[in-house]
């Protein structure tokens, strides 16, 4: 990552169809707007591997036929995360992580390992799912 005082303020939101392929945009132009934005290396590949995960979710658990999802990031001058919000069209379907190895659900599991803390809140029309992903190594023990 780039030093504090070069870090853009940046906004990046798109929307895209909610088909596998609309997925597979939203991770190779999120990764793009991070390059952008100055961020590399694992930080990066964390934030790709969120917006792969929720963009999948949104697309095979969240689709309305002709509704799209749309995808929003969001770094600040000075910020050591990224936010990172994924909305769909059905607002009843809520992420869960799974609880049985042969349920899925992994993806999330994914998510809160990479994410310093994630969610879900409730729009109009349908959920975002949410997490900010660290833009340095995160200390553990």
């Amino acid at each position: 990552m780039k030093s504090e005082t070069t870090t853009p303020t940046g906004e990046f939101t798109l929307r895209l169809s909610a088909t596998r392929r609309g997925a597979r945009l939203a991770r190779l132009l999120a990764v793009q707007q991070l390059h952008d934005w100055g961020v590399t290396g694992s930080a990066a590949e964390a934030a790709e591997l969120v917006v792969a995960e929720l963009s999948n979710n949104a697309v095979l658990h969240g689709r309305v036929p002709g509704r799209d999802f749309e995808v929003r990031m969001r770094m600040e001058r000075g910020d050591d995360h990224v936010r990172i919000e994924i909305s769909d069209a059905r607002g009843e379907r809520r992420p869960l992580p799974a609880e049985k190895p042969d349920e899925g659900g992994y993806g999330l599991l994914l998510v809160a390992a990479l994410a310093t803390t994630w969610g879900v809140k409730d729009r109009c029309v349908g959920k975002t799912v949410w997490a900010t992903v660290p833009l340095t190594p995160v200390r553990t023990g």
